[in-house]
Formats: C-alpha cells, structure tokens, sequence
C-alpha cells in the first residue's frame, strides 16, 4: 500500500457495561486483527472502554480508575502495531470529568481530545455528568504509568504517511459548526468520530447523509464508529454502526444489527483529497476567511504498508456511468442535452437541424436528443433534416439502421452519396484512391462536413455536432470535418455513456421498431466507416483496434480530469479495476497512446463549438479544461515508460 492511500477502520467492539477490563480485551483483539489488514489507524465507539450507557456510575471512582488501567492496558497492547488507535472513556481533569476520545499507538497515550458538545435533551442527559471540552488546551495527567499527556480541543494527530486527523465525538457531528470543519481548514484530511448513537426510526439514513454532507463540507476522510450490541437497553437500543465516508461518497458501511464485533474497512484516497482542495480554491478562500484555531500537532511516525495490497476504494470501471438508479441519471442527461440544445435553437430562432445519421451511436443519441428539443420547443420533427452520406467504407448494416431510425421518428431525410465528389477530390488533389492513408479518410470526412454546413444554410438550420468526449479527448476527429459543427450536443458525454444512454432510450420508447434499431445500433462495432467493407459487406475498420478500448480511455480520461492523477496512479488503478479483463502490458499500451493523443490533439479542442457539460469532468477550452496547445507529454510519457 502506497502512501497515496491511507487504511482507516471504524470498529465496534463486543461491549459489556462497566466492565472495563473485558471491554480492553475486546479492543485489543480488534486492534490486533484490524492492524494484521493493514489498518493504519482504527475508530472504536464513544465510551468504548466502559460502555455509554453508565449512567450515574460515571461518577464512581472505581469505574474511573478501572477505565484508566484498561487505557494502559490498551496503549501497552499496541506497542508492536504500526496503528494509531482511538478509544473512548470518561477522564478527570482536576474536578472536571470529560467525555474523551484518545489516540494510543507504539504504547503510550498521544493525545486526549475531549467532547465539545454535550447533548441534554430528549434521551440524553450528558451535562448531568461531564464538563463540555470547549476552547480546552493543555495537558492531563493520567498518572505514573501513562503520564502527562497533551489534552484539548485544539489538537490533531499526523502521520508520516500524509493524513492528519481531527476529531468529532459524536454530538459534535451534529451542531452547525462541527469541530471537525475547523479541523479540516486547520490541515486535516481525516475526521474520526466516536459516536454512541442509538437508534429511532429514519435515524441511520439520515445520519449516512449527514456523514457524507460533512466529510464533503471538509474534503475529507470520514471514520464514524457508533457503540453496538452489548451497551444497555433500558431505555435505548443501539446498532453499532460503522462507517467510512471520503468527499461525499460512503466508501464502506457496516451491516446494520450485527451481534458480533465487526468493522467498515477502506482506505481513504489522499491525493484524490489533496487535489480537490488545490482545484477548488473556494476551499482555501474559506480558511483564509474564518479565525482558525492554531492548532497543536501531534506527529507519529508510520511506515508505508505492502504494495502488492488491494486497494480497498470503491474505485469503477467505468465511472461516468451511473452504477446506482441509472434510469433516473439517464433521464437528468437527457433533460440536460435538450435544454442545452432547446436553448441555443431558441435563441437563435432555428427551425431547422441538420444532423450527418451513420447509423452509428454518437449520431443516433445527438438525433434522439434533436427530437426531444423539436417536441420541447413544439417545433415540427419535419425541420430536423437527417443526412445519410454513404461513402466508401459504409456498410448495409449501418445504413439500414440509420434509414429505419430516421422514418419512425419522423424526420426529414435526404441521401447524398460522398462518392463521385471525393473521387473527384482526390483528382483535383492527386491523390491515388487505392492508398487508404489519412487523406482518403479525412477527405471523406470533410466532404460529409460541407454537406452538413451547406444544408444548413439551405434551410436556414444550424449543424447538430454528434462528437463525443471521449473522441475530443483522443482527437479521433477529423479537424474542420466532424470536428467541427454549430452545437456540439455530445461534448460532455464519453463514450461509454453515449452506448449505455442509447440502450436506456431503446428501453423507454413505445416504439418497438425503432427499439429494435437502437438496439442493434448498440451492438455494432464502433467504426468511422472510412475504408471499404470487408468481403463478406461487414465493418472492415474497427476504432478501438485502432485507439484502444474506450472503456480504458474513459477511465484514463476521468481520472486525469477529475483528480490529476499521474500515469503511475492510474496504471495501479486500471490494473486492479480491469484484472482479468486486461494485462499489465495492455493497460500499458493504451494508457501511453492516451497520453500521446491527448497532449498533441489539444490543439483541435482548444476550438471546439459550444456543447453542453454533463458530467463532472469536461473538456471545454471555456470550462473545465483549459490546457496550452504545445504543451510537452515527455514527463507523462517518461512516468509510463518507467512502469
């Protein structure tokens, strides 16, 4: 495990109340367990060592000198784990008794953190027992075996590896101004929590939506641990929840109502955090702004664990695509791409569209999106005029499909054969048609282009763009031929999305005849269709033979985009996302052609139409990704040759 990724674990011990010397053995079970993973830093529950629900023993002196020799017992037990561990217990602090949450590693207490923020209302009753650890600071003595120790709200853990830790107990997550947002814009970028938090009816969703709200408040980690089963049930029943959230995604949660100790394991992407924080400079304006405590550092040193470790990080093959309620996602797209469209058609006072139908997908999803801005706008489907332009590579399969989805939905068409105009372009420019290099191919293109920009000014139209994302990213487009277009509808989605948008719409039209259509629009090879069929009439030029995988260049292009990840970074992740699918060697190929193509083809995006944003990342030389045209591969390139 690098130290690009830091592993974190929310336990929740077996507990029985005020027993604190059973509870330490559990903890120390657990402790060794979760170290023996590969955790390099673990969250037990609030009051982990006697339990939450002491009530009024709380103020019994052997229940605290029994929760202080369990604490020794616990920071002993860590001498030979390279883990910082956070436990719960009440400790005095002269006449002041305080709700703390304490962090042991390599034998010795390193930090007293109390509670900020007591509840006393509805089933609490905190104040009855504990004193709030508002604007504390400096030390506690927790005697001759452990020492004066730091002690204060004005504290945060380091480690070597890169995460600095700031600290909520429980009811502190719930106020307006956590402690844990001071934390983060005082330098950390993990927040535990030890939490007891029984449970009402909605309560848990509500408090995973609040976990995820709050670590992406603070960009950051997010480790919440909540007592379980074993604490008291007189009044209150408790879950034992355990989660682990990173900038607004819940990376792991326990199963609710488990019995026996169990624990949400994950480890937090660092420079993922580290990036955001840079790219998005509201975050820094932020800190700026406020009065930040002047925090104490604690630093501890850790090692950097196995490399050959899995990444536990819910990382996706394929992470454009929605993988939880894609029929709604879908839908947003889609409402997305027509409102983009309706707008521009509206502003212009277009009534007409002129779209290039290939019968391939990109064409197919900017046709299915013009009709849903025609119908919006109630405009007449007769004024989007759809061009099939049979050249030398089309095959009977496409263009059977782009004719059928043409008539059912009710569009004007026209058929212009490309042929005869570029065999007679390549007289004009002597060009023998029996070499099929880059000019017979983007001859083809070009001609196709003009066609479109002349139709349009026929009919008073505007050219509906039909280039995806992922072809911007590579520069798979001809310059001044398919690059070029009035609206780019399709800029902001990749391809990956446009096939699963295309079956998703194949899904919802009434329509079984164009259904069928879309469906096998779907399953064609994606091809450019520039150089002739083979003998049997089937799609001879394939463009992920030549390009790669767009699965591949997807996730290459959202990692890039979305993290400024280097290719190091990425060639980890793809080769543990696509084990099995790809090799190292594969990953490796596709992932330096990427590079390759996406620095020397910026100078085709750095004049792109107009096109709607869609997904986190885009590549508008207007938005999201502004990048010099010369700018030099060879350090990207360098990187991957040493992989």
């Amino acid at each position: 495990m690098s130290n690009e990724f830091y592993r974190v674990a929310a336990a929740c011990p077996a507990v029985n109340v005020a027993d604190c010397a059973t509870n330490a053995d559990n903890i120390i079970s657990m402790t060794r367990e979760l170290a023996a993973q590969g955790v390099k830093m673990i969250v037990f529950p609030e009051m982990s060592i006697t339990g939450y629900t002491c009530g009024d023993l709380f103020h019994s002196r052997a229940l605290l000198d029994g929760a202080l020799a369990a604490l020794a017992r616990v920071a002993e037990a860590t001498a030979g784990l390279d883990v910082i561990a956070w436990v719960g217990l009440p400790l005095l602090r002269g006449n002041d008794l305080y709700n703390c949450a304490v962090a042991v590693n390599a034998g010795k207490i390193l930090a007293v953190v109390p509670k900020t923020y007591l509840p006393s209302y509805d089933e609490f009753y905190e104040k009855r027992w504990f004193r709030s650890g508002i604007n504390t600071t400096g030390t506690i003595d927790l005697g001759e075996e452990l020492g004066v120790v730091p002690f204060g709200t004005d504290i945060l853990v380091r480690s070597t590896l890169g995460v600095t830790c700031g600290v909520d107990v429980c009811e502190d997550l719930w106020v307006p101004m956590p402690p844990s947002t001071l934390a983060a814009l005082g330098g950390a970028n993990v927040i535990v929590n030890l939490s007891a938090s029984n449970d009402v009816v909605g309560k848990r969703d509500y408090l995973m939506r609040l976990i995820e709200q709050q670590s992406a408040h603070c960009v950051a980690g997010y480790v919440y641990s909540a007592a379980g089963f074993g604490e008291s049930t007189t009044d209150l029943v408790f879950d034992g929840k355990c989660f682990v959230a990173e900038n607004g995604v819940m990376l792991e949660a326990s199963t609710p109502w488990l019995r026996d100790p169990h624990s949400a394991v994950a480890d937090i992407d660092l420079r993922a955090l580290e990036h955001d924080r840079i790219h998005h400079t509201t975050f820094g304006d932020c800190a700026h702004r406020l009065v930040i405590p002047e925090f104490r550092i604690i630093s501890v040193n850790q090692a950097v664990g196995e490399s050959n470790n899995e990444i536990k990080h819910p990382f996706s093959a394929h992470p454009f695509i929605p993988e939880v309620d894609f029929e709604r996602h879908a839908a947003e797209i889609v409402n997305i791409l027509v409102a983009g469209l309706s707008r521009r058609l509206s502003f212009t006072g277009c009534r007409s569209a002129v779209i290039g139908i290939s019968g391939g997908l990109d064409s197919t999803l900017a046709l299915l999106i013009t009709v849903r801005a025609f119908d919006s706008l109630g405009l007449d489907r007769k004024g989007i005029v759809g061009v099939t332009m049979p050249g030398f590579g089309t095959t009977g399969r496409t263009h059977s499909n782009a004719v059928t989805l043409m008539e059912r939905l009710g569009i004007t068409m026209r058929e212009i054969s490309i042929v005869k105009a570029v065999t007679g372009h390549f007289a004009d420019i002597g060009h023998d048609p029996a070499v099929h290099d880059v000019t017979y191919e983007n001859s083809q293109a070009r001609e196709r282009t003009q066609l479109l920009m002349d139709i349009a000014n026929q009919t008073g139209g505007m050219v509906i763009g039909t280039g995806d994302m992922s072809e911007l990213a590579l520069g798979w487009a001809t310059y001044n031929g398919d690059h070029m277009s009035m609206y780019g509808v399709n800029a902001g989605v990749p391809k990956t999305l446009v096939g699963r948008l295309v079956s998703w719409l194949a899904s919802v039209t009434p329509d079984a005849t164009e259904a069928e259509a879309l469906r096998d629009i779907v399953d064609t090879p994606i091809s450019p269709e520039l150089i002739p069929a083979d003998e049997h009439g089937d799609i001879a030029q394939k463009t992920e033979d030549l390009v790669g995988p767009y699965e591949l260049h997807d996730f290459f292009i959202y990692h890039t985009l979305r993290h400024g990840r280097s290719p190091r970074q990425i060639f980890n992740l793809a080769r543990q996302v696509f084990n099995g699918e790809y090799d190292d060697a594969t990953i490796k190929h596709w992932l330096r052609t990427f590079t390759r193509r996406f620095f020397n083809q910026q100078f085709k995006r750095s004049c792109l139409p107009d096109g709607p944003k869609v997904t986190v990342t885009g590549l508008s030389p207007r938005g999201d990704w502004r990048m010099p045209s010369d700018a030099s591969s060879r350090l990207w390139l360098s990187e991957i040759e040493k992989l």
